[in-house]
This record gives C-alpha cells, structure tokens and sequence, in this order.
C-alpha cells in the first residue's frame, strides 16, 4: 500500500482517485469543491482540508489540474513546501510542454522526483480504470510512477525525458480532432449522396478510410458502438477540452516551427463550433455544424 496524495477531484480525478483507493493504496484527497470531496470520501479516499495536508507524509502526489498554471501554483504553493524528500510527484493534467519541463526542474531542484502523465480516454475510462497514460521523465521515475498509474489504466506508456508525455498527449489529441472533422465531413457528404449512415460504415470500417473517430467513436447517433452521439452528444469529451488541447498543440507546433495545416484547420473549427454556443457538447457534435 502506498500513501498517496490526490489533488484535483474533477470530471477525470473523481474517477482515478476512487480507482486508487479501490486498488489498497491509501489516498488523501483534496479539492476545492466540497461535494468532490464528498464523493472522494464515499469512494474510499481520505478527505483532507487541504493540499498541504494531503501532501504532508505522502510517498506520491497526484495532481489532476486545468491547466499549466494551476499546477505551478499547487506545487510551488503546497507541494514543495509540504512534500519528503524523494516523494515522486505525477501530474496527469494536460498542459504545455515548456511548463512541463519547467515544473520537473523545479521539483528536481528541491529534492522531489517529477513526471508529467496525460491521460487518454475520457470520463468514462477515468471510471473504469482504463486510461491510458503517456509518461514524460527519467526511467528511474517512469518505474515508480508506473505501478501507480496502472492501478488507473489499462496502458502506461514511457515517452522519453521531462515534457514528453505532454508531447505525446498533445500530438494525438490534433490527430484526433483533425481526423474527426475528417469523419464528420465523410459522413455528411455521403448522406447527400444517398449513402445509409450504416451502410457506409458497414463499408469504410473494413476499408482504407477506416479510422478510430468512426469505427470506436462515430458522431452519427445510432451507427457502430454507442457514443456519445447516442446521447445528444452528451458526456464523452467535450469540445472545450479538445479546443484547449488544439490550442497547447498550435502553442507547441509555433515553438518548434513545425507546419500543421491540419491541426489549424481543425482549430479553427472547434473555435467557431465552441464559440457558437457547443462548447458542453462532445466534440463529435462538431457535425452539426457541417450542411
């Protein structure tokens, strides 16, 4: 059993501290929210009433954050102060890379180990414990993080060094937005050619075109497995995660002049769709706005 801090009960880290707590490890958590709290303690976790006590005496402390800034403040305004020497420090928030790495020197330089490990697969795998999650730091961390971050998901992946797993996380979630405007415009382009939605999934699934935003996760309601199609767009990822995550991989590709016209296109698309009132709704709904 470990001691584990947990900070950040939201929408994911309800789900992935309930899991640790579910797998033995003993699990203090902290949000701002009271009715998070609440759910944490329901679910096995110890609610704490506040970040420096859920740090104090923990081996690992997890942080499940909105952004870049938010983890700086926690770790430079709880973590460091409260944190043992040696406690491994595994941030699962979606952030910059710049601040990634920034963050693990930081750590490094108070005598903390640091990783950064994004996750895949949503509310629901933040449930079920089948998240995948992309590492960035030494191998000596990636080995301490990796049995704790397994007890979350069903793949725990070594990216390379500080910054590398908020790459990887960044570089996928572009494939993913980019190829699902790809799937919405297929889809209704082949409807105005008189093609059945499930006709032409039928086809495309065991052909070429075949991709994960059609086959795992179509944005027609009623065609292949359920999704969040199938619940008015409900749930799933919503679009003002996917447009925050296009927006990191712009900020990322300008930094190393890498050309993406695809990534741009397709977050040009999530700003109008987001803006225009969707941005609750799963990302999928972006084919609403396509006639």
């Amino acid at each position: 059993m470990t001691s584990i801090a947990f900070i950040g009960l939201g929408n994911m880290g309800g789900g992935m501290a309930a899991n640790l707590a579910k797998a033995g490890h003993d699990v203090r958590a902290f949000d701002l929210s009271a009715e998070a709290l609440e759910r944490a303690a329901e679910a096995g976790c110890l609610a704490a009433t506040s970040a420096a006590e859920a740090v104090t005496g923990a081996e690992v402390v997890v942080t499940m954050l909105p952004a870049g800034r938010h983890v700086t403040a926690v770790y430079e305004g709880d973590v460091f102060s409260s944190a043992a020497p040696a406690t491994l420090l595994i941030d699962c928030s979606t952030i910059d890379v710049a601040t990634a790495r920034a963050n693990a020197g930081a750590a490094s330089a108070k005598g903390l180990v640091a990783v950064d490990a994004p996750v895949s697969g949503g509310i629901a795998a933040a449930n079920a414990g089948t998240l995948t999650f992309m590492v960035g730091g030494s191998a000596d961390a990636f080995a301490r993080a990796e049995p704790i971050l397994a007890a979350m998901g069903k793949a725990v992946i070594h990216a390379g060094g500080a910054g590398a797993g908020q790459a990887a996380k960044i570089c996928n979630n572009m494939l993913l937005g980019a190829s699902m405007v790809a799937t919405c415009e297929t889809f209704a382009m082949a409807q105005k050619l008189g093609l059945d939605p499930q006709t032409f999934f039928d086809i495309a699934s065991k052909a070429s075109g075949q991709c994960w935003s059609m086959t795992s996760y179509c944005p027609v309601p009623g065609v292949g497995p359920e999704t969040p199609a199938d619940r008015d767009y409900q749930g799933g990822f919503a679009t003002a995660l996917m447009l925050k995550d296009l927006r990191l991989a712009m900020e990322a590709a300008r930094s190393v002049d890498a050309d993406v016209p695809m990534g741009e296109r397709a977050t040009e698309l999530y700003e109008a769709f987001a803006a225009a009132g969707n941005d609750g709704l799963d990302f999928s709904a972006i084919i609403r706005s396509l006639d």
